[in-house]
């Protein structure tokens, strides 16, 4: 039977000082920050009550549609129609934000696509995940599935554009970043195409050209910014969750509940380079060094190798060390096979004033499953109570 292993380490970064957890100060009553290089959380300020996301919900609609063409389903060339009762429902300034679809129009996946990411289109929202699944009521079940594996556990999604629903759809600080995460991390490719862009520009069929721009507050004022996504409405008032990337570092912030726009864009800016300036990252085990041992049932091998996939660090203060300590911790013995590379535990780094960062490691080399002789070897001593 699998248990919980955990196994020590002598792992230390000197301390020329000693270090102060940063401090941030914030009108917004909701606030959150990862670091993704490390996994640590850098601020957290009421990050699982459940709040309505207004325009923020687009980047579930917005995963869905990078899942299912990730996955072959679905082609950025493929076009769908805009419906006549979906252009009346979605058109003029009662329908909020817009990319000024026309009614019967066909239009691709690419181009609502940069209508959701850039001009935060609600009627786009809608056309797309009418196209994909027939109806958006459909499409939220989508959503609701891809929530659930994500781990969102505070976040439900009523319909595709995060109009007000009388409170059905909601979200939490904490799964917004994991989300925004989600997105970066599955589809990169993807989420460089849409997320970064400034402005969109549209022709209408009377020949008219709109151009509007992209509401990341972000953009052109951090280092490094790229997306992804603000949100406003009376009941949830200003929003964002965003991200950057500085020196091969990537931050995801979110704030909500901010109460004017000009006010999210000073916070957003502040909040992540506060983030960039006040901490940094710190390599504690290059890539390929053996760590440590885990324990495998039923292999060739008693044990397998677990070394670092890539260069692991954590996140400290910026200018000191800590005191920090370190544990190997798997769920084991580890079964057979297993293939060189697997993630089979994970290095937790334990820092004062912090919560614990953990790191992933894999095996070393190839465990195959053990022969006839060796498993009846394993079942004797497993008997007597030597296995």
């Amino acid at each position: 039977m699998k248990k919980l292993i955990a196994a020590a380490l002598a792992l230390t970064l000197v301390a020329p000082a000693t270090a102060q957890t940063p401090t941030f100060e914030t009108p917004a009553p909701i606030a959150f920050m990862k670091d993704l290089s490390s996994g640590a959380v850098l601020f957290q300020r009421d990050p699982d009550r459940r709040i309505p996301p207004a325009s923020m919900a687009k980047m579930m609609t917005v995963y869905v549609a990078f899942d299912l063409i990730k996955r072959g389903e679905l082609s950025l060339d493929t076009k769908f129609k805009v419906r006549p009762e979906t252009w009346r429902r979605w058109h003029g300034p009662q329908a909020g934000s817009t990319m000024f679809l026309e009614t019967g129009e066909e239009i691709s996946v690419r181009e609502l696509l940069y209508g959701i990411v850039t001009l935060s289109g609600n009627d786009a929202c809608v056309v797309l995940a009418e196209g994909i699944s027939g109806t958006e009521q459909a499409f939220t079940n989508l959503m609701n599935q891809q929530a659930q594996k994500l781990g969102l556990s505070n976040s439900h999604f009523g319909n595709s554009n995060g109009w007000p629903d009388e409170g059905r759809t909601y979200v939490s600080a904490r799964d917004l970043a994991t989300l925004a995460s989600a997105t970066i991390e599955n589809y990169p490719d993807l989420y460089k195409t849409f997320y970064s862009r400034h402005d969109y520009t549209r022709t209408l069929s009377s020949g008219q050209v709109i151009t509007q721009q992209n509401r990341d507050p972000l953009l052109g004022r951090v280092d490094g910014a790229d997306g992804l996504k603000t949100g406003h409405t009376e009941e949830a008032g200003y929003g964002f969750t965003g991200s950057a990337e500085q020196n091969g570092r990537r931050l995801v912030m979110v704030l909500a509940g901010l109460d004017s726009y000009n006010g999210r864009a000073e916070e957003s800016v502040r909040f992540m380079e506060w983030g960039f300036g006040s901490w940094q990252d710190k390599q504690v085990v290059a890539q390929g060094r053996h760590v440590s041992e885990a324990e495998v049932q039923g292999g060739s091998a008693r044990t397998v190798g677990l070394i670092a996939p890539r260069n692991l660090s954590v996140t400290i203060p910026s200018g000191l060390g800590l005191n920090m300590d370190a544990k190997v911790v798997y769920m084991g013995p580890i079964k057979a096979p297993i293939k060189a590379g697997d993630h089979i535990a994970d290095l937790v780094i334990t820092t004062p004033g912090m919560e614990p960062q953990k790191l992933p490691l894999v095996a070393e080399n190839d465990v195959g499953e053990a022969g006839f002789f060796g498993r009846a070897w394993m079942g004797l001593m497993s008997l007597i109570g030597l296995a």
